[in-house]
């Protein structure tokens, strides 16, 4: 592979700049070439010798063959790979065109990782890197140690310059600017060649049931999936991201296979903590995260920031009967209720009770137990025949 670009002066962090102009893949033509410092990125996201553990890379957690995401609802990292995490790792594909976090009037946006703490994909990278639960450098010194031992260090320095490794801080700064370039650069991480990219473009037809869930995907009385997914062309005809980049709450039932979750005290609530700790006193954002892309949703089970539901079928349905039928999807308590979302605290000391800020007033999390849900038994079926036609790599 051709190395069009040659870095050879000490670069800073990056943060922001390394997201703009950065070769579009959405209706600005592929990049056939990476730059040095992609092509670099690539070496470090599949290199396992980086970690702790010597058998942990980006990789594990963000498998190419599966649009970069994982099968496993939490990995275990650290230096013997049994420290279990806390999260479904996410998808990386389609985060390229992230906004910067904001809580504006409609709520919060943007940002990186499920709780938008980060402010770009270097910074991204880095918690990985360091990590006590994934890759389990105790710090950069410990990083950059590793680093000089790798295969392609000589590489690293002709690009970030000779004495890169002299300051382990800055070894671990282009590490993750390099990163970045990988993830914006390489068009498999946003190659926009779907069906239902094919469809658009009028090069590809869905079939009867495909259509069917198309429907209703885009119907506001039925799936409402637009409202936070939007589906159609963008300014200038882009394809679409189906993400809004809004934060929701769901109520989604407790993982117990999460082994945090076997203290009754621990809650993940998303964007006001733990991981995020500058919004925990905004009690309305408690328990919302970050509305993924649907691309590629198919094979990126299992699903939700706790990757409690095994399969896409399932976790469709959980949107459309999580009121009408909640004994399907939450335990029971000992007198026979039911304990409906259970993953996030009851009223606390202060009184404040966190299940009350669940949506419950958007289609399709409208209805009330008992009534008939938004879509039916065939519906859900056609809404997943629909989701399928937006893996990555369709061949006509």
């Amino acid at each position: 592979m051709t190395m069009k670009i040659k870095f050879t002066f000490v670069l800073p962090l990056l943060a922001a700049a390394g997201l703009a102009g950065c070769g579009d893949g959405n209706g600005g033509g592929p990049l056939t070439e990476l730059s040095a410092a992609a092509a670099l990125g690539a070496k470090i996201f599949a290199d396992p010798s980086l970690s702790a553990s010597g058998r942990l890379s980006c990789t594990t957690c963000h498998d190419p063959g599966r649009a970069h995401a994982s099968n496993a609802a939490v990995i275990a990292g650290g230096p013997n790979l049994t420290t279990p995490g806390f999260r479904n790792p996410p998808s990386l594909r389609y985060i390229d065109q992230t906004p910067a976090f904001a809580i504006t009037d409609d709520g919060a946006l943007g940002g990186f990782d499920r709780d938008g703490r980060v402010a770009s994909l270097a910074e991204q990278a880095r918690q990985p890197l360091l990590a006590a639960h994934e890759m389990a450098n105790i710090s950069a010194v410990n990083f950059a140690n590793r680093l000089q031992q790798a295969a392609y260090a000589a590489e690293f320095r002709q690009v970030f310059g000779n004495t890169v490794f002299d300051d382990p801080q800055t070894a671990l700064d282009r590490a993750t600017f390099a990163l970045q370039r990988y993830q914006l650069e390489d068009d498999e991480f946003h190659p926009y060649d779907s069906k239902y990219d094919a469809f658009l473009q009028g090069r590809a037809q869905l079939s009867a049931q495909e259509l069917r869930g198309l429907q209703a995907f885009n119907d506001p009385q039925k799936g409402n999936c637009t409202a936070c997914h939007p589906g159609n062309r963008g300014a200038g005809g882009s394809l679409p991201l189906f993400t809004d980049f809004h934060y929701d709450n769901l109520g989604v039932p407790r993982n117990d296979a999460i082994p945090a979750t076997a203290d009754p005290a621990y809650y993940d609530l998303g964007l006001c903590g733990p991981d995020r700790e500058d919004l925990k006193d905004r009690l309305e954002l408690c328990g919302q995260f970050k509305t993924p892309t649907l691309r590629n949703i198919a094979l990126t089970a299992p699903y939700f920031h706790n990757g409690r539901f095994a399969t896409l079928r399932e976790a469709v349905a959980f949107y459309v009967q999580r009121d009408t039928s909640p004994q399907f999807w939450y335990p029971l308590a000992d007198d026979g209720s039911v304990r409906k979302f259970n993953d996030v605290p009851g009223p606390t000391a202060t009184g404040f009770d966190y299940r009350t800020i669940v949506n419950i007033e958007e289609v399709p999390y409208d209805r009330r137990l008992g009534e008939q849900p938004r879509l039916t038994e065939s519906e859900i079926d056609d809404v997943v025949a629909f989701l399928n036609t937006l893996n990555d790599g369709y061949q006509p």
